[in-house]
């Protein structure tokens, strides 16, 4: 392979909403070009870079994909995202590691704008092109697509550089309308060069003329030429429209057909002549070590600055790194200084990727995407550097978990490897959260959405041999009292030695929402010695920790020791503890006790149309709706629901709004449970006890 100058490099992430076509047209792009034999296709689990058999099984992409083509004149690094909004993190990484964007939009219509405007907007900052794809599906309108992308992009300047000959199943060639040509294809990657058709060359020369006039009006002197209507030069529009691109001005549109490999070559020449090199690119942003900031300036010579974008957990190969270098170069087999964690790393080859297959590189230079096995402490979202000019380039913030499931492991096996396996799954996705739930004792997996939590569990099975069951979480409720009552805890226990005495006398009280538990002292004359005072405490803290009612721990009580009688041989520190737990739960049964459930805050994006349907179903899960935004056809709810209502909203709101709806949720507050729904839950606690006690 041969080496390229910085200026012959371009790094371009492909986004979209699932289902645009991103995948298929990364595969289009590396078989016309050479870089892969075959041309890979989803639809029949061919696909080079969705290799993982989750990936073959939903025939989409769940992880960003690293690959590479090489033109006659330059190295284009590709990165193939997910669109499927529950791996949004992974996709917002690879943005970070690009230096331009193309966007895919599906021309049959059911892209979803809300979902258009947030690939859109994650790539805000950096050049982008639009790649209407699809159109050679049925009932497609390239106009409809244009006027609908303006639209959702809030106006922005969007221009075709090409138009589509033929339309449906006749779509087969385009028109550049930059150089004036036209090309034919063939349905297997070949193209000719043809003339431009006669019935087109009205409407291709009034487009053409609307580039001339979004670039003149970058340049004050071309635009009093062009208004005078001398010739532009040809040379001059398309280095403005590289200026208008790079500075956001101007948003090209291309159109094909990834499948029918239509208007590949176009949109390849576009992505070398307007995007930017890595020189091209605005120098980033850095943060220093003892605080402050910098920027990196891209530049092969200088300090080595990278940052680790992705991470690949390969159960034979170990752990893969792959980061993006943004100035000076690096020799591969040396070693880098970790800012993030604070430790030297170790370097071996690098390499770049398609797919599963490497290919070596060495030195890594500013603008390379390089891939490094086994760094010991890297992980995604750390920088690399020289350890004498350290700097932090800010990750990506993690997406906070919005659905848990409680795990099981099916046999003593499956439970020996289970956390390990995890271990390495969250290396290489890091959204994924797990733990042992202290209260419910259940094993917890939460991730962004029903797909991510379905997809660690099938990797688990499918890559480490590990078989789990998904169950629906235990909701952690709560219990308080609504009433005052007071009650004697009396503990007396003969054995013919020592014996054992306490009593207590308590009253509780119920505290506001959110108070906790308060202790109060109220013992006067020496009723209780004491060192025994604390002894009553420890027994009601005890208690609470199951309550009467379900065996929820007891929140929100203030507790008055008040009187008591001890005895000068039989007290002891273990007969108060039991007298302050026996105290504490007579007197709860007398206080009007009641489950308290915990409610959360939730914010919920929506296309308009779905509106009705979304609240009308909060009020069903006996939510309230606290407030919305609305703003170009998007609408975000603030609403507060009942966690037990919620457990699996992932993946009813996707059915509800068909894919387009997402959430946030953060714990508020908890509530009273109504009576009829608490009856139910205490019934099911009594009953699960009655059949732990009967297994015994």
């Amino acid at each position: 392979m041969k080496e390229y100058s910085r200026d012959c490099i371009r790094n371009i992430a492909l986004v979209a909403p699932h289902g645009a076509g991103k995948t298929s047209l990364a595969e289009a792009i590396l078989y016309t070009h050479g870089a892969t034999d075959k041309l890979g296709r989803v639809d029949d689990g061919t696909s080079v870079l969705d290799f993982e058999p989750e990936e073959k099984h939903r025939k989409m992409s769940i992880n960003s994909h690293i690959t590479f083509l090489e033109t006659r004149s330059h190295l284009v690094n590709l990165i193939d995202t997910p669109g499927f909004l529950n791996f949004l993190y992974e996709a917002e990484n690879a943005v970070r590691a690009a230096d331009g964007v193309v966007l895919v939009v599906g021309a049959v219509g059911g892209d979803s704008g809300l979902q258009i405007r947030k690939y859109w907007e994650m790539a805000s900052g950096l050049p982008r092109m639009i790649f209407v794809n699809k159109l050679d599906k049925e009932n497609t309108s390239y106009e409809a697509t244009v006027k609908g992308i303006s639209k959702e992009l809030g106006g922005a300047k969007v221009i075709p550089l090409t138009l589509p000959i033929g339309e449906n199943h006749g779509f087969k060639g385009i028109v550049d309308l930059v150089d004036m040509k036209a090309y034919a294809y063939d349905g297997a990657g070949g193209a000719r060069e043809i003339p431009v058709p006669d019935e087109m060359m009205d409407d291709s020369a009034a487009a053409r003329e609307a580039i001339i006039e979004a670039v003149a009006e970058l340049d004050d002197e071309l635009l009093e030429k062009y208004l005078e209507g001398e010739p532009v030069d040809e040379d001059r529009i398309t280095s403005l429209l590289h200026e208008g691109i790079l500075d956001g001005r101007i948003f090209p549109v291309f159109f094909g057909s990834a499948t029918g490999l239509v208007g590949l070559n176009v949109l390849s020449s576009a992505i070398t002549r307007y995007m930017p090199s890595p020189l091209e690119r605005k120098p980033l942003k850095g943060l220093l070590p003892g605080g402050g900031e910098t920027e990196i300036a891209p530049a092969e010579k200088g300090p080595f600055s990278a940052y680790v974008f992705k991470t690949i957990s390969d159960p034979y190969a170990g752990k893969i790194s792959v980061f993006r270098v943004y100035s000076g170069t690096l020799n591969g087999d040396g070693s880098a200084y970790n800012s993030t964690k604070r430790s030297k790393e170790k370097l071996g080859h690098f390499h770049r990727l398609i797919g599963k297959k490497e290919f070596p590189l060495s030195p890594a230079s500013c603008g390379d995407i390089v891939a490094v096995n086994k760094l010991k402490d890297a992980s995604t979202g750390d920088t690399l550097t020289d350890e004498a000019h350290q700097l932090l380039i800010p990750s990506v913030p993690l997406p906070a978990a919005v659905l848990s499931y409680a795990i099981e492991a099916k046999t003593r096996n499956d439970e020996d490897k289970l956390t390990p396996s995890l271990a390495r799954i969250h290396e290489e996705d890091p959204t994924i959260q797990y733990r042992i739930d202290e209260e419910t004792k259940e094993f917890l997996l939460s991730g962004t959405g029903q797909s991510h939590v379905e997809a660690v569990v099938n990797k688990l099975r499918d890559t480490y041999g590990v078989n789990v069951d998904l169950k629906t979480p235990r909701v952690p409720y709560r219990e308080t009292i609504r009433g005052r009552a007071k009650a004697e805890g009396k503990y007396i226990k003969q054995t013919g030695g020592k014996g054992q005495y306490g009593d207590a006398w308590v009253e509780v009280e119920p505290l506001p929402r959110g108070g906790g538990f308060e202790f109060v002292n109220n013992i006067v004359g020496g009723a209780i010695p004491k060192n025994f005072i604390p002894s009553v405490e420890k027994g009601v803290v005890d208690s609470m920790k199951k309550g009467i009612l379900a065996g929820y721990p007891v929140v929100d009580v203030r507790l008055t020791l008040f009187d008591g009688k001890y005895h000068t041989v039989d007290s002891s520190d273990m007969a108060f503890q039991i007298a302050g737990s026996m105290g504490f739960r007579k007197a709860m049964e007398d206080a009007a006790p009641v489950l308290l459930e915990p409610v959360m805050k939730m914010e919920i994006t929506i296309p308009d149309e779905s509106m009705g349907d979304v609240i009308g179903d909060i009020n069903s899960r006996r939510g309230k709706v606290a407030g919305f935004d609305s703003m170009a056809g998007t609408n975000i709810i603030r609403a507060l629901i009942p966690m037990a209502e919620i457990l699996t909203y992932a993946s009813d709101l996707r059915a509800i709004t068909s894919g387009r709806g997402t959430f946030s949720m953060d714990f508020s507050h908890y509530e009273e449970l109504p009576d009829h729904l608490a009856g139910k839950i205490i019934e099911h606690a009594h009953a699960g006890a009655a059949e732990a006690h009967a297994g015994h």
